[in-house]
């Protein structure tokens, strides 16, 4: 069984994923420029947008699933919201974008969320 609270946060993540993720993917620069971000890469903004928009759309399509679904994408939440506070966090100490605490914040807001349900789960249905 899935809660439904947990169904709900799919719905939530899937919206701020795409919301954050195409003006990322439709005008990097513009967008970036806006928020003050020092240096521009449109190709690696590109691929971060794409990730997150296939992250949210997911996360949308899915909302209906079952918990094996379910333990999959949190998995896969898991795994990228930890390393993107690892990566962001490395460059933060190092002299990054001061926005990037907002970034860092967000995803660290959403790590703890997903490790709650996974675990969840994984009781409520007695496998890994």
């Amino acid at each position: 069984m899935v809660p439904k609270s947990l169904r709900v946060w799919f719905v939530i993540h899937f919206v701020l994923d795409v919301v954050s993720a195409a003006p990322l993917l439709v005008a990097p620069e513009f967008t970036l420029s806006l928020l003050g971000w020092p240096t521009i890469d449109p190709f690696t903004t590109r691929l971060v947008a794409a990730a997150l928009m296939a992250i949210g759309v997911e996360s949308l399509l899915g909302r209906n699933g079952s918990a094996e679904t379910y333990r999959a994408m949190l998995n896969l939440k898991i795994i990228w919201a930890g390393t993107a506070i690892l990566g962001m966090g490395l460059t933060l100490i190092s002299g990054g974008p001061p926005l990037g605490w907002l970034f860092l914040a967000i995803f660290g807001f959403f790590f703890p969320v997903w490790i709650r349900y996974r675990f969840l789960l994984r009781r409520r249905n007695g496998t890994g």
